[in-house]
């Protein structure tokens, strides 16, 4: 296991580290609402502040393809901090605000899986771009974390307890807008609840897929084959 990998575990323990048109799913969505920080509180599903623009396409054309081969999915729109929740057969279970890698940028670093987390600059701390087959794995510690992309050590966990003070992860969750959601060396972070009650059992057996939307390149890069959806839906 690299040296990321390990110190992720510590992180994690000691707690520092769509456009056409919308889906039904999303339409409910919107018709949703209530303050943001109340609806995590209670739920672990706020109202969505921001419209993920992006999630919503990659939505409809995961939707229509089966991309996500019959296992569970998860979105993250890193425009709008947000990650949306699928079933296998595609339906929504829930929309939750995330934290992400303080840098804006589609690509890991090369070699960042290998480095210490103090080796790692502030440039370098970015939440990947793509699609990946996220399964549950042992970090260090014996602790169990999902791994996104286990090569470049990002994981999808928790807000870590009791964390540093002075990143405020829980007060940039509960914030109204997305501006703030940038604190991580490149994990996508969640609320406590969501993960517990929620991600962790649909992952736990045979594990999903988690498309992280881009920050800088066109989403058709990314996700090449989103451009025959747009495609079909324009009728060409």
């Amino acid at each position: 296991m690299n040296t990321v990998s390990k110190a992720l575990a510590g992180l994690f323990l000691t707690g520092a580290a769509l456009t056409g048109s919308a889906p039904a799913w999303a339409a409910q969505v919107s018709r949703s609402a209530g303050p943001k920080t109340s609806q995590m509180q209670e739920t672990a599903e706020p109202s969505p502040a921001i419209q993920p623009q992006d999630a919503t396409r990659v939505a409809d054309w995961i939707a229509a393809s089966g991309d996500n081969n019959a296992l569970p999915y998860a979105i993250v729109d890193k425009k709008a901090a947000a990650l949306l929740l699928f079933d296998a057969k595609g339906k929504k279970l829930g929309q939750v605000p995330v934290l992400l890698g303080i840098a804006p940028g589609d690509d890991a670093s090369p070699g960042i899986g290998s480095k210490n987390l103090s080796e790692i600059g502030p440039a370098e701390k970015t939440t990947p771009a793509g699609r990946f087959l996220a399964r549950f794995g042992v970090a260090a510690g014996n602790t169990r974390v999902l791994w996104v992309d286990y090569a470049t050590s990002v994981a999808l966990h928790p807000i870590p307890r009791p964390g540093k003070p002075k990143e405020k992860r829980r007060e940039r969750m509960l914030s109204p807008t997305s501006d703030d959601n940038r604190i991580t060396f490149g994990c996508i972070n969640v609320p406590i609840a969501f993960y517990t009650k929620t991600i962790s059992p649909l992952f736990r057996k045979k594990g999903g897929y988690v498309y992280v939307t881009p920050d800088v390149k066109p989403l058709e890069e990314v996700f090449p084959r989103i451009r025959l959806q747009s495609f079909a839906n324009t009728g060409g």
